[in-house]
């Protein structure tokens, strides 16, 4: 049993603007485009403002996944 705790970040490898929906998408193991599309899909059928609100607050909230420096060996 792993006790590992999942903590949601935004992706700095795959992101458009943000990197919000690419953290969301890692976080439920699902596609990133698939993400965005809902995001957009949410916008347009009617809920723009909560959507975008939303994305706005998790830009600022939700903390950017560290880096992780790899050392060659040849040091």
């Amino acid at each position: 049993m792993t006790d590992e705790v999942r903590r949601l970040y935004r992706s700095r490898e795959d992101r458009m603007v943000a990197g919000v929906c690419a953290g969301l998408a890692e976080y439920t193991n699902l596609d990133p485009t698939m993400v965005r599309l809902l995001f957009v899909a949410v916008a347009i059928l009617g809920a723009a403002p909560g959507i975008v609100l939303a994305y706005l607050a998790m830009m600022i909230i939700v903390p950017e996944e560290t880096m992780i420096e790899v050392s060659s060996g040849s040091e």
